[in-house]
């Protein structure tokens, strides 16, 4: 999704800094990029690394003189085992990557936002951040934690230029679970893959166009919107029913 939302901006003629601890990943965005690769930079970068992070920055203030705006799309998930069976190293990289790296990102760039004549903040939780999927506990804490750092953002950057949104994300075909490392995980799920699954650009599609329209929350995805009103309206019977789906899906 990532790759499509550099894509996405690209196309409308803007400049694009991306980043990713994947060099041979940024390389294949600079060449997919085709002619438009010249209104592209990129930088290797760990966004879990405070240091590193502070550094990018000042070294792309220094490069590009100014920002208008970030969009934290990073993150993996975690193995689908229970909070009892799950690692340390797991719970802690999954934290790292999905909570410190959005918060160290936004840190290091808000006080150039704040010198802009407008800017923008995007952070991508998901719709394990409002619902509970078991399997993902830690993923859905470290989103949720990503859902109330954004609200909390747009509630202190009220009469700045600075506009801030939260992205939920449902099913969205994504690397995410080859980037997380686990890309030898296999559903024993006889139903196969989700036929209603969003295309990664088209799930950038809504988030640009979210953005652009300087919305509080995004919803990605007909099922992300469902499940929103469903837990809103009874989110005992919604948590019972995604547990019971998630069941069905990994077989146990």
């Amino acid at each position: 999704m990532g790759r499509e939302l550099v894509f996405n901006l690209l196309s409308k003629g803007a400049k694009v800094i991306t980043l990713d601890l994947n060099e041979t990943a940024l390389r294949e965005t600079a060449t997919l990029a085709g002619n438009m690769k010249n209104l592209l930079s990129v930088y290797v970068v760990d966004i879990t690394n405070r240091k590193s992070v502070q550094e990018f920055s000042e070294k792309v203030i220094t490069e590009h003189q100014f920002v208008d705006g970030i969009i934290n799309n990073a993150g993996i998930i975690q193995p689908f085992v229970k909070v009892n069976d799950l690692s340390y190293e797991a719970i802690e990289k999954v934290i790292n990557v999905n909570l410190y790296g959005t918060l160290y990102i936004t840190k290091a760039f808000l006080p150039v936002l704040l010198t802009r004549p407008e800017a923008h903040i995007v952070n991508i939780s998901s719709m394990g951040g409002f619902l509970p999927v078991p399997g993902q506990t830690i993923y859905g804490a470290s989103k949720a934690a990503v859902k109330l750092l954004t609200e909390g953002l747009n509630s202190e950057l009220m009469g700045t230029n600075v506009k801030v949104t939260v992205v939920f994300p449902g099913a969205v075909a994504t690397n995410i679970t080859k980037n997380s490392g686990l890309s030898n995980l296999q559903s024993s799920s006889k139903e196969g893959k989700p036929a209603n699954i969003l295309s990664a650009a088209k799930a950038a599609q809504i988030i640009i166009d979210g953005m652009e329209a300087n919305r509080y929350r995004v919803l990605v995805g007909k099922d992300a919107k469902m499940m929103d009103f469903f837990y809103r309206f009874n989110p005992k019977a919604a948590a019972g029913l995604i547990s019971k789906k998630m069941k069905d899906l990994l077989g146990n």
